[in-house]
């Protein structure tokens, strides 16, 4: 399933400090902003704890039962450099980086270099990926990791395989679906060669017993995110986090008008949202146009079973997706997104002549989206939207301890974690609130 070997490769060092440099460059505004939303609700003060205690269940917040892998990350980081947002930001754009070299990888060994070029460019500038890069959050590290995971996937990398999914799955529990999804995939497609179905969607196997192995490497990323889950069972006695979160996130998700309209608006975050419906279309109607000759020789597409194993993927986060999850957040389908982009890069490049320019359209369109909010519903974390949340907060609480510090403030959550905790960045002492409980 891999593509030829190209005549010469970077080293991933190097492509890995010159993303590091440049999505830096890009955030340097932004890495001293205020924690926000879900960052100061649940996974910075989780990291904090982890950090001056050394536990893995949090207690100065409720337990989500998410796995520890990103906060681990984050708490040694903070060690290392010191606490503050800026150390923070910095250390996750360390993640991005090394996602986006995921991509990069993955897009090189699939197609080409230059296909690897402008789909980890497209990636980084997608308004989600963008904004989500420099917050503390676990969407993005699950999404590199799967990124790597099918990367050694294609490669037949067992070993590597089983890794990178499963610290997947440990980054973030909803990653255990890509594995087991292809897991599923090459059962099937072993259940087709027995019958002479549709062979020419699966890889055949070099030798015996491959497929067997490849399906069993995929079920190991089962175990280590068990163990986490027996682990926190044995420490709260909820395996799945506190009940209000599992109550919202999962009992209360499982309705049939829910999951019809959660369907739609997860087809729309994978193929349509914030501008990039524009890649999606482009690759439509370049479908439309014979492929491209170099001296006579047709440009390779992706091998028709990775186009398979990128759309067995992301219809399955679609799917999960919808059924789970209280909010409908377009950053829990960050996996599957840079696999639309591949393949719709490189169904530009082998059909459109100026493929380079439609690419360079379409990252323009990515970075107006940064900035200009859609016609539609969207989440501030969605884009810098959220820059101009946390800014508005932090004028308006620094304005409170200024000049009424005394006061009691009446007011609901985020603001009232912000007003007492100083360490979140909004004020330089706790003040006294009133909590509106379930505003």
């Amino acid at each position: 399933m891999t593509s030829p070997m190209q005549s010469s490769r970077p080293h991933p060092a190097l492509v890995f400090a010159i993303i590091f440099v440049a999505i830096f460059l890009l955030h340097i505004s932004l890495l001293q902003l205020p924690y926000f939303w879900d960052e100061a609700g649940y996974y910075v003060p989780a990291a904090r704890d982890l950090l001056l205690t050394g536990s893995l269940i949090p207690h100065t917040t409720l337990s989500n039962a998410h796995p520890p892998l990103v906060l681990a990350w984050i708490a040694l980081w903070w060690k290392g450099m010191g606490y503050a947002p800026l150390v923070t930001r910095s250390g996750m754009l360390l993640v991005a980086a090394f996602s986006l070299l995921g991509v990069f990888r993955l897009a090189e060994r699939v197609a080409n270099m230059p296909v690897a070029i402008a789909s980890t460019l497209c990636t980084a500038l997608y308004p989600v990926f963008f904004a989500q890069s420099s917050l503390a959050q676990v969407d993005l590290a699950a999404a590199g990791l799967t990124s790597w995971g099918l990367s050694a996937y294609v490669e037949d990398r067992w070993g590597e395989l089983a890794m990178w999914f499963s610290l997947a799955a440990l980054a973030k529990e909803t990653a255990i679906v890509a594995p087991l999804a292809l897991a599923v995939w090459e059962a099937l497609g072993w259940v087709m060669r027995k019958r002479g179905f549709v062979r020419e969607l699966w890889k055949e196997p070099t030798t015996g017993g491959v497929r067997e192995k490849r399906i069993l490497m995929l079920f190991i990323p089962i175990l280590p995110l068990g163990m986490w889950y027996a682990f926190h069972w044995f420490r709260t006695g909820y395996v799945f986090g506190n009940p209000e979160f599992f109550r919202y996130n999962v009992a209360a998700t499982l309705n049939p008008l829910r999951f019809v309209l959660a369907l739609g608006l997860r087809l729309w975050q994978a193929f349509g949202y914030l501008h990039l419906w524009l890649l999606t279309l482009g690759m439509l109607l370049a479908m439309l146009l014979p492929p491209l000759k170099d001296d006579g020789v047709e440009r390779s597409r992706i091998a028709i079973p990775v186009q398979m194993i990128f759309l067995v993927v992301v219809m399955v986060y679609v799917i999960a997706m919808a059924l789970i999850g209280g909010a409908v957040l377009a950053r829990y389908m960050l996996p599957a997104v840079p696999l639309v982009i591949i393949v719709a890069v490189s169904t530009l490049r082998r059909r459109l002549r100026y493929s380079l320019a439609a690419v360079a359209l379409v990252a323009l369109a990515f970075m107006v989206a940064w900035w200009w909010n859609p016609p539609y519903g969207f989440s501030p974390e969605d884009n810098l939207a959220y820059r101009d949340y946390v800014v508005l907060h932090e004028d308006g609480e620094r304005f409170l301890e200024a000049r009424y510090p005394m006061a009691h403030v009446l007011t609901a959550w985020p603001a009232s974690d912000e007003l007492t905790r100083p360490w979140l960045g909004y004020t330089t002492r706790p003040m006294q609130v009133v909590r509106i409980e379930d505003f």
